[in-house]
C-alpha cells in the first residue's frame, strides 16, 4: 500500500469511552506505526497524544509512547515507540490498549476548560491540557479575573450535570464556525468535508477535535490554581483538579 493512498480510521470521535481494540498495521516507519484504525488521541488542540501499548500475537509488548498525525499527510496517525520489535511489519494483527487513567484526565479537562470559555468572555489565545492540570490563555488587556470567582462559577456549571454532545457541521458553514471559534491561533479542522463541534447545551458551543466526557458532573471538582499577566494583552488561566 503506498504511503499516499493509506489512512487511519479514527475511533475516538465515535468512541471516546472504548479502550482497546484491534487492528491491523498498515505501516511502520521512523515516525512509528500506523494502523488501519485507532482509538489513540494523536496530539491536537492543547491536548497531548495518548499512550498504551500494543501487544502483538506471540505476546511481545510494545509501548506506545505517544500519537501524533503525520506532519503531511494528515490522515494517518503514527504510534510512536521506543523499541519496534523485527515481526512488527505491516500486515500483521495487534491488539491495542490506552493508558485509560491518563485519557480520562484528559476528557474531564478539556470538557472544563470549555466551560471556562463560557465564564470568560474573551478570545483564546492559547491551551494546554494534562493528567493533573490545564489552562487557557485569554486576550485580556486588564486584569479583571478572580480565582475564586472562576472557581465556584466553575464548579457550580460542573456540578449542574449538563450534558456535552458531539455534533458535525458541514464545511459549507465555515464562516458561521469562525464567528463561534474562541480560539484565535487555530482554525477549526475539516476532515471528511465537515467540522466536529462540542456542545454544552446553553453553556459553550465549539469547533473542537480533543476528547470529552458526556457529562460536566464526571469532571470533578477543580480550583483556579492561577492567574498570570503573560503580556501586556494576555492572561493565563490555569486549573487544577483538586
Amino acid at each position: 500500500m503506498s504511503v499516499h493512498t493509506m489512512e487511519t480510521l479514527a475511533l475516538f470521535d465515535s468512541a471516546p469511552y472504548q479502550n482497546a481494540f484491534s487492528a491491523r498495521v498498515i505501516a511502520v516507519s521512523e515516525h512509528g506505526i500506523a494502523l488501519e484504525h485507532t482509538l489513540f488521541y494523536p496530539t491536537g488542540g492543547g491536548q497531548p497524544g495518548d499512550t498504551g501499548h500494543l501487544t502483538l500475537a506471540d505476546g511481545t509488548r510494545v509501548e506506545v509512547t505517544g500519537t501524533v498525525r503525520d506532519p503531511v499527510l494528515r490522515s494517518i496517525i503514527w504510534h510512536q515507540v521506543e523499541h519496534c520489535p523485527e515481526q512488527l511489519v505491516a500486515g500483521v494483527q495487534v491488539d491495542a490498549g490506552l493508558d485509560w487513567d491518563r485519557r480520562y484526565q484528559h476528557m474531564k479537562m478539556h470538557t472544563c476548560l470549555h466551560l471556562l470559555c463560557s465564564i470568560i468572555d474573551a478570545p483564546v489565545t492559547g491551551c494546554s491540557i494534562s493528567a493533573d492540570k490545564g489552562r487557557l490563555d485569554f486576550d485580556l488587556p486588564e486584569m479583571t479575573l478572580d480565582k475564586d470567582t472562576i472557581t465556584r462559577d466553575l464548579n457550580a456549571l460542573i456540578e449542574q450535570a449538563h450534558a456535552v454532545k458531539t455534533l458535525s457541521m458541514p464545511a459549507s458553514e465555515y464562516s458561521t464556525l469562525l464567528q463561534i471559534t474562541r480560539t484565535q491561533a487555530v482554525a477549526p479542522p475539516v476532515i471528511q468535508g465537515s467540522v466536529r463541534v462540542i456542545e454544552i447545551a446553553g453553556i459553550d458551543i465549539q469547533p473542537c477535535g480533543g476528547t470529552h466526557v458526556i457529562n460536566t458532573e464526571e469532571i470533578g471538582r477543580v480550583f483556579c490554581e492561577k492567574i498570570e499577566k503573560k503580556s501586556k494583552h494576555n492572561r493565563r488561566v490555569i486549573l487544577r483538579f483538586e
